[in-house]
């Protein structure tokens, strides 16, 4: 990859481990419901905006009712999930855990579209349940118990992103990206409306919420998303996908550097045990010239 194309792919991953540092700050404000929905409305009039600035006719009418379901499996369900669970998660642990959504892919691959399920990827999904085990901690204490009832919110988010992959694959073959991710954030706003509107908070939340809300929509998602579709055009989903290494790492990262949150050992050896977990599922191949990578596929 070229030096502009490294930049980007740090880019992408520094944005994305942010979302979770903005929900870890906005959700127990604003409440995960409302904060989702301007998460995705906000994204969308964004996304719009650049579509109309570069010419682009959307097209997205003729799916509507696969984006209903892209927009519930892809954003609007996974999003609210992970916001619940970083009602009490730190920001750093649920990007962690979100990195088992290969592992959750390959499953429902394997059930729904009767893709081979090998070996390896076995092997996998066995080393991803000790990542979470050694993240989340056993026992029947009160505190153990207390992490694994919100992090099973964040590893549901994780099974919902495996569905939507899935469901993309099978319906959303020759659309457009910009298209996709408009389509996707629409579904999502519609979806959530009516809860959201149930729950909106009595009171103006603080400037640094407002901030959050404002970063997670334009940067973390709309603004991610192009930097998505720019690196697909220049290198790739193979390279582009590698992404999903360093999203974890930059969430421990934003948590540590700007909530405080103690990155400790059983942290970093769960994270490397699930990013070992990725690399078996995802068929991660290392040759003598350099890496070779097969993309996380949406199976």
């Amino acid at each position: 990859m070229k030096l502009k194309d490294v930049i980007m792919l740090l880019l992408l991953a520094a944005l994305w481990g942010a979302s979770f540092l903005f929900m870890r700050i906005g959700a127990p404000v604003l409440g995960p419901l409302v904060l989702i929905e301007l998460r995705v409305l906000l994204a969308c009039i964004t996304l719009v905006i650049y579509a109309l600035v570069s010419r682009h006719r959307i097209k997205i009418l003729h799916k509507w009712w696969q984006y209903l379901i892209l927009g519930a499996t892809n954003a609007a369900v996974p999003f609210t999930l992970i916001s619940v669970a970083e009602l009490r998660l730190d920001a750093g642990l649920a990007a962690i855990l979100n990195a088992t959504t290969p592992m959750f892919t390959a499953l429902t691959a394997w059930l729904w579209a009767k893709e081979p399920f090998r070996l390896k990827k076995l092997y996998g999904v066995i080393l991803g349940i000790i990542g979470v085990s050694v993240l989340v901690g056993w026992g029947g204490s009160g505190h153990a118990s207390h992490l694994w009832l919100f992090a099973s919110f964040s590893l549901l988010a994780a099974v919902f992103y495996g569905i939507a992959g899935v469901f993309s694959s099978r319906h959303f073959k020759g659309e457009k990206p910009l298209d996709m991710a408009i389509g996707q954030q629409l579904g999502a706003t519609l979806i959530l409306l009516p809860f959201s509107l149930a729950t909106l908070p009595h009171e103006i939340p603080p400037r640094v919420v407002l901030f959050s809300v404002l970063g997670l929509a334009v940067m973390c998602t709309a603004v991610a998303y192009l930097f998505y579709f720019a690196l697909i055009h220049s290198v790739g989903p193979l390279k582009t996908l590698t992404v999903t290494f360093l999203v974890p790492v930059f969430g421990v990262i934003w948590g540590g550097l700007f909530l405080g949150e103690s990155i400790t050992a059983r942290l970093i050896i769960g994270l490397l045990i699930i990013l070992s977990s990725v690399a078996l599922v995802a068929n991660v191949r290392f040759k003598k010239r350099g890496v070779k990578r097969r993309p996380l596929q949406k199976f």
